[in-house]
């Protein structure tokens, strides 16, 4: 195979990381929303102040767009370096940004409900974002073990 289409899948790797990690932070993000909304129309319905920080929710899942993007980076560099290793390359992209895309999505259902449980109570900021911490150090620990990979 010529060093060109092999570059060529290493790079395709590359861009899986980051565009499966992107559909999944969109889907968490996309999930977390609603949840949120639901919130903030159930406060003004009450008639009381819509808590701005249920944001941080819907935010969260974005992250891992990022972490794809790091890894998209490392992979790129990767396959220049070393083109002969690209079925690697491939592999990491696909399977990793699967990873974050997932962490990002369940981020964003763990998100929702705790927009829904901050918004009915109006306590327990600080628990939830640590559970969205927890998922969320799946897609970290996908990306450094990864990168530590493919050097």
């Amino acid at each position: 195979m010529e060093q060109a289409v092999m570059i060529a899948w290493g790079n395709f790797g590359a861009a899986a990381a980051l565009c499966l990690a992107a559909i999944g932070s969109a889907l968490g993000a996309g999930t977390a929303g609603p949840a949120a909304i639901g919130a903030w129309k159930k406060a003004y319905a009450q008639g009381k102040p819509a808590a701005f920080t249920l944001v941080t929710f819907v935010g969260a899942p974005l992250s891992q767009t990022i972490y794809g993007m790091i890894l998209m980076g490392q992979l790129q560099k990767a396959a220049t370096a070393d083109p002969q290793a690209w079925p690697m390359f491939v592999a990491a992209g696909v399977f990793g940004g699967m990873a974050m895309g997932f962490s990002a999505w369940y981020q964003g259902k763990c998100g929702a409900s705790a927009a829904d449980a901050l918004g009915e109570t109006g306590q327990g900021f600080g628990n939830y974002l640590m559970v969205l911490g927890v998922v969320e150090t799946v897609a970290l620990f996908v990306m450094v073990f990864l990168m530590m990979l493919v050097k």
